[in-house]
């Protein structure tokens, strides 16, 4: 699919209540991945814009254990949750997203998620972040110390056809929707 028929798929899909630029309305967490490699060049293009993110006190508190290889791909297998893996595994790479766990950390981690993600879209590339793995067997897995917080499994590779992927998960591979705008704000007070 075209960057064109992707964007015209998604507008079916998703409408801004106010003027941005399509990359916010356009990036969304397909499940299809190609079997098709991404270029080191590519994958750190996206983990540069990720580098750039803004943090407390410039702390940059994230890091990034990234799986390209057969090996390190089931490594990160071995603590995916069954339901992930159903669609995963044909994701040519995975990051394991983890900080620091000091001060502010998972918001400005969450900011380089952020980052990452749109330059991925940037890039040509989709991503789809998850929180379903048993962080104490990925902690074991990966040999992560103690005093970072491990937050979500990024798969990242290029989209491929939703028909590929089991019946149950097509019928939920499309954009989802935001609530409105004025739903989410609260002027003055929360109330």
């Amino acid at each position: 699919m075209s960057s064109k028929e992707v964007s015209q798929s998604v507008e079916k899909f998703r409408k801004a209540d106010y003027d941005i630029d399509p990359i916010f309305i356009n990036r969304w967490s397909p499940r299809s991945f190609l079997d098709k490699e991404v270029s080191e060049e590519l994958l750190f293009s996206t983990l540069e814009a990720a580098r750039w993110a803004p943090s407390s006190m410039n702390v940059q508190p994230w890091r990034f254990v990234i799986a390209r290889t057969k090996e390190d791909r089931e490594r990160f297998h071995s603590f995916i949750m069954d339901g992930n893996r159903t669609w995963c595994e044909t994701a040519p790479a995975y990051i394991l997203l983890i900080s620091e766990a000091k001060g502010p950390h998972a918001f400005d981690t969450g900011t380089a998620w952020g980052y990452l993600s749109l330059q991925a879209a940037q890039n040509g590339l989709i991503t789809h972040a998850m929180g379903g793995f048993h962080k104490d067997k990925a902690r074991e897995a990966l040999n992560i110390p103690e005093e970072y917080a491990l937050h979500a499994v990024i798969a990242i590779g290029y989209q491929g056809e939703k028909e590929t992927l089991p019946e149950d998960i097509q019928k939920r591979e499309q954009p989802s929707e935001r609530r409105p705008l004025k739903e989410s704000i609260y002027e003055g007070k929360f109330s």
